[in-house]
């Protein structure tokens, strides 16, 4: 990469959609490393996460935000649409994803609040390697088109990186000219300690059911770096205290998985040695309570 920082495109990019429709894996791809976290579960992301992208023409900064959503039943659920909206007058492209061959009461949703902005608005259609009657897509691609004046439509695969290439062409192509606002070697503005909780729960929202993950906040105790090791004490929150044995499972050996799938993705993260301890404690009612959400830095 140019060591010069002057006459490059510079700015922040943000990736918009409803719940599951891949926006983490979507900047995983484009950043080319794991930043967010990802699941097959809805919500599974519930911040603002930057992702600095450093290439010769341009420094790009991706915002992977939380899905916006209808229903709002907990507090937790205002925050995260709140963390989601307060980025578009911020950002100088929008990325608005909606899945393949489905544009419904959600994207639309979505889209009323995307309209007043005066700022290009990309939309990306997502997991077209699911699609299996691939002419399907190009009246889907002339229907969506009537609905706003984008400035590109992009059919992609954030999973298997299809068009995804192409789809970074068309952003920096609408980049504004700018000096970059990151150092070239800063790639996030996520803590070492945010990360650390991020992938505990990522495993939590992967290896148990459907419930008991919106229940579910991380926080860090300890985060030690040593020049061979890194140390770090994690404690799960849960609501109830009939969700502890499932979080542990039978002997442990749940809360044992997430500990070895979270500590080898904390490995390949900052390249180092990682001992990670967990604890489990019960706040009951915490994700309905803005100063636990406070608390537990998701406010």
């Amino acid at each position: 990469m140019e060591n010069n920082t002057e006459n490059k495109k510079f700015g922040y990019v943000a990736l918009i959609g409803k719940p599951n429709v891949g926006k983490s894996t979507l900047m995983n791809d484009m950043m080319g490393r794991k930043l967010s976290i990802t699941s097959r579960k809805p919500q599974t992301t519930r911040h603002r996460i930057l992702g600095i992208k450093n290439t010769d023409q341009a420094q790009i900064v991706y915002v992977d935000t939380p899905g916006l959503h209808h229903n709002q039943k907990r507090e937790i659920n205002r925050v995260m649409n709140r963390a989601a909206k307060s980025v578009l007058h911020t950002v100088d492209i929008v990325l608005f994803l909606i899945d393949a061959l489905e544009f419904n009461a959600a994207d639309e949703s979505v889209l009323k609040q995307l309209k007043p902005l005066e700022i290009p608005i990309i939309l990306a259609i997502n997991k077209i390697d699911l699609v299996k009657n691939k002419s399907l897509l190009l009246p889907f691609i002339e229907a969506v088109s009537l609905k706003f004046n984008f400035a590109k439509i992009m059919p992609i695969s954030a999973k298997t990186g299809v068009q995804t290439p192409e789809l970074e062409k068309e952003i920096l192509s609408l980049l504004p000219k700018d000096s970059i606002g990151y150092p070239p070697e800063q790639f996030t503005d996520c803590s070492d300690q945010f990360i650390a909780s991020e992938f505990v729960r990522e495993k939590l929202m992967r290896l148990l059911g459907d419930e008991i993950p919106y229940d579910i906040a991380v926080t860090i105790d300890l985060f030690a770096e040593e020049e061979k090791i890194i140390r770090i004490y994690a404690v799960i929150w849960i609501d109830k205290d009939s969700q502890k044995p499932i979080v542990i499972g039978k002997g442990g050996e749940l809360l044992k998985k997430v500990g070895t799938q979270a500590r080898e993705d904390l490995e390949t993260y900052f390249e180092k040695k990682v001992f990670l301890k967990l604890w489990v404690k019960i706040k009951s009612g915490w994700s309905d309570d803005q100063r636990s959400l406070q608390e537990f830095g998701i406010e």
